[in-house]
């Protein structure tokens, strides 16, 4: 028994595993078929207690899940390719550009139009056919900034670093945008040297997306005014949603002129007495901040819930608040945090924070979309979200599940104190005295006179720096800043600090992007195809199936389980590694079924023949395994080298297809080979004397 036991795990261990992977694929379309039930009865509260349940589970189980490719989901496929040239261009100096300068741009652009070749190599080439003749060099028509280094290659290294950069910034603007417009699992990524590649699942309204990518990015700084001006608004929208639910009049501009009176610092006593960190702010979510909101209201004397039932004064409490218990809301003092219940009216002077869970974000946004609740804000203020969530722009939170999820939120002064238009360069580096990473940024003259006016008068206060209308840092600046040069500490890790400093370059770089190619597949088409290719690979599998038990008995119902388990674990390889079933991957998929029989067919006639010599059953198989092993390793490993060239020159549907070919043969030797083996040596560990290969019977010699 002990002997079998490897056996054993050899068939267990990779079902189990399978298992494993597959699980966030079933209980993704388990979640969604109980909130679509639930979205079905048309009850809003349900939903919303669902949601509120279950929103961050469904959520990793689809980013775990295998996923659907454009072809079968539908959705928009598109490729951007980002004009190089233009940045060539903007990257010459303006008085220096001349009719050399042009031509050679010129011929640039007709031998890239239909070319993958790096345009920056034909820039140069044409460059000194052009005008190195005519006396010209790179230097007269580009400058560096380091009078150091005055050299035609350090020239050409900016210049490419500049096209490198160009494009990671095009890509992580695309990024930001498309997960703000609330698409889930898009895919995004880099193609050549000049092109991204888009696949979005799920596009309803092309017109829309075409819009949003081809937008030119913005990207400002503004003043962060987290105060209680800016709270007592946000209890003013309590107010006016109240009084909207009840049906009762309401002048939004009295409300809010009502609501912006000042309060003394006595008011604090109103805020919860527990103290927080910075880290365990990401922790509230509404039921928790309905709880602490509710005790803090007991504990004073004018609780309008005095009386009631937790359960029933948390009810209460969330129909009287129903904007502000979407985020949570603390008041800082001395580096300490306490939650501010909004039960009074009344908040102390000072600096808040705020914290919001994605589960809520659209129900925020729809709110602030609201003319009438958005009077209630002072013009001069905007609410905006930071670009990620706390759990993925800090490692610290990464582990912590209460922080996953959470966006801080911040009130910024509407008009912009600069743009992105002064930017030159941003670089990220590592500060020598500390060795944490930072980012430096250089502004041209205009830039570098108002940023010292601004930081001067800003002095421990916070300046978001905002792309998209999402925050990606807010720095407080410590002392005034003068010459351009800034440097902006805080990031988490050397990566941090780069994607800051792409994303401040988005103002400074001109490099447009370009729709190249737009293909749309319609979300009936996606279905038809799903439907077509699990009945076509249903279909070759009962006729796989059927053939092998007709024709090899016994033999063929194990080879039958092996290609069971052979595509259950394939499924499982593309989902635990974050692979996409296409169409052509069914394709794929269906070949392999036909090819993970082929394996145990050339093993079952080479047992057929060793049984007809004489050879005990034991002895057949081992024979038959020994001697066909050869030919099922030539055809397999030629077959995958054809996989891999398809991988390699292919792209989109042929890579598809060839993945999952490539896939598909490893657990066909893996399953054919090793899994059926290891059941036939079980059968003969426990006395078989026969097995029924779909041979006629001879007499089996021990």
């Amino acid at each position: 028994m002990k002997g079998n036991i490897s056996k054993y795990l050899l068939i267990i261990v990779p079902l189990i595993i399978a298992g494993w992977a597959l699980w966030p694929t079933f209980h993704a379309w388990q979640m969604e078929s109980e909130r679509e039930s639930i979205k079905q009865s048309k009850d809003s509260t349900a939903l919303a207690r669902w949601d509120a349940a279950n929103g961050e589970d469904l959520r990793s189980a689809r980013t775990s899940r295998l996923k659907l490719g454009l072809d079968l989901r539908g959705g928009m496929y598109v490729t951007l390719e980002v004009d190089v040239l233009k940045l060539l261009q903007e990257s010459s100096q303006k008085d220096a550009r001349d009719e050399i300068f042009e031509e050679v741009l010129e011929a640039t652009r007709q031998q890239t139009a239909n070319t993958d070749e790096p345009v920056l190599d034909v820039f140069l080439r044409n460059f000194d056919k052009t005008a190195r003749p005519k006396g010209r060099t790179l230097l007269s028509y580009f400058e560096i900034g380091d009078v150091r280094n005055l050299t035609e290659q350090a020239v050409i290294d900016k210049l490419s670093a500049n096209v490198n950069e160009a494009v990671d910034q095009a890509q992580e603007v695309i990024r930001q945008r498309i997960d703000k417009f609330g698409l889930t699992e898009p895919t995004i990524q880099k193609q050549g040297n000049r092109r991204i590649v888009l696949e979005l699942p799920g596009v309803s309204d092309e017109g829309e997306i075409r819009q949003l990518l081809q937008t030119s990015a913005r990207l400002e700084f503004k003043l962060v005014r987290n105060n209680a001006e800016v709270v007592r608004s946000f209890r003013a929208i309590d107010d006016y949603l109240v009084k909207r639910r009840k049906g009762q009049p309401v002048d939004t501009a009295a409300v809010a002129a009502v609501d912006t009176m000042k309060t003394d610092s006595t008011a604090v006593a109103a805020a919860d007495s527990v103290k927080k960190d910075s880290t365990a702010v990401a922790t509230a979510d509404s039921t928790k901040q309905d709880s602490a909101a509710v005790a803090a209201a007991k504990s004073d004397t004018t609780d309008p819930y005095a009386g009631l039932s937790k359960e029933e004064a948390s009810r209460r409490y969330q129909e009287d608040h129903a904007f502000t218990t979407l985020f949570a809301t603390y008041y800082i003092e001395g580096g300490q945090s306490q939650q501010v219940p909004y039960v009074s009216k009344q908040f102390p002077e000072g600096e808040y924070s705020f914290y919001i869970h994605s589960d809520n974000v659209k129900k925020f946004e729809s709110y602030m979309k609201d003319p009438a609740i958005r009077r209630l804000l002072s013009s001069d203020y905007q609410i905006a979200l930071a670009a990620k969530t706390m759990e993925s722009s800090s490692n610290k939170n990464k582990n912590n599940n209460n922080a996953r999820g959470t966006y801080e939120m911040f009130a910024l002064k509407s008009e912009p104190e600069l743009t992105g238009d002064v930017l030159t360069d941003a670089i990220s580096t590592f500060d020598p005295t500390s060795n944490q990473p930072m980012v430096i940024m250089n502004m041209n003259a205009e830039g570098s006179e108002r940023w010292a006016r601004i930081t001067g008068s800003n002095i421990k206060k916070r300046v978001a720096i905002v792309l998209d209308e999402r925050v990606y840092s807010a720095p407080t600046v410590q002392n005034r800043i003068s010459g351009g040069s800034s440097q902006i500490t805080g990031s988490r890790n050397i990566d941090e600090a780069r994607l800051l400093a792409i994303v401040l370059k988005a103002g400074a770089l001109k490099a447009p992007v370009q729709i190249i190619e737009e293909r749309v597949v319609g979300p009936s088409l996606g279905s038809d195809q799903i439907q077509t290719g699990l009945t076509a690979s249903a279909a070759a599998f009962a006729l796989v199936v059927l053939f092998m038990l007709l024709y090899y008995s016994t033999g063929g119902l194990i080879a039958d389980l092996a290609v069971l388990v052979n595509v259950i674990c394939l499924v499982a390889l593309l989902s635990g590694f974050g692979g996409t079933l296409t169409l052509p991957g069914i394709g794929g998929l269906i070949l392999t079924i036909g090819m993970a029989v082929d394996a145990n067919i050339l093993i079952f006639e080479r047992i057929r023949e060793e049984m007809r010599r004489g050879r005990s059953l034991k002895a057949a198989v081992d024979e038959g395994y020994s001697k066909a092993l050869t030919a099922i390793l030539d055809s397999n490993i030629t077959t995958f080298i054809t996989g891999v060239i398809l991988f390699y020159f292919g792209t989109g549907p042929v890579q598809g297809f060839a993945v999952t070919l490539m896939i598909g043969i490893v657990m066909t030797l893996f399953t054919a080979i090793l899994i059926t083996r290891a059941v036939f040596n079980l059968m003969i560990a426990r006395g078989a004397q026969h097995i029924n290969f779909g041979q006629p019977s001879y007499n089996a010699q021990s």
